[in-house]
């Protein structure tokens, strides 16, 4: 059996998050919980455990397979997990509506003119 790892070290090392810092930081902040409880970032994991990770508006549900230390390509790192069916439902719904949202939001036809800047200049004093 592998030896457990940190909780912040795994995330890093599953490419959940880009640094272990910030992987420390949303395991302290309560973003990250391990079998439904919320943990801190120095607390080791061990296969078959349960993780729940809000990042970005949107949620993953995962069960942890493999202990890595090492952080490894993307291909790697997507087996050191396995996410539930319902909760690559639940993601692929909420980033379809995020990206209908962006697509109905209004965007500026170009560059404003003199007038214009100073008509924003004045709204945000």
């Amino acid at each position: 059996m592998s030896e457990p790892v940190r909780i912040d070290k795994w995330l890093w090392a599953a490419r959940f998050y880009k640094t272990r810092s910030i992987a420390a930081r949303a395991v302290s902040g309560g973003k990250v919980q391990l079998n439904r409880a919320r943990v801190k970032p120095s607390r080791a994991l061990k296969v078959g455990d349960s993780m729940e990770i809000h990042r970005n508006g949107l949620t993953w549900q995962i069960e942890v397979l493999i202990m890595s230390a090492r952080r490894g390509p993307a291909s790697v790192a997507q087996t050191l997990y396995r996410e539930s069916e319902e909760s690559i439902r639940k993601r692929e719904a909420v980033s379809d509506q995020f990206r209908l949202a962006a697509a109905t939001t209004p965007r500026p036809e170009g560059k404003p003119d003199k007038k214009s800047r100073r008509q924003l200049r004045s709204l945000k004093w």
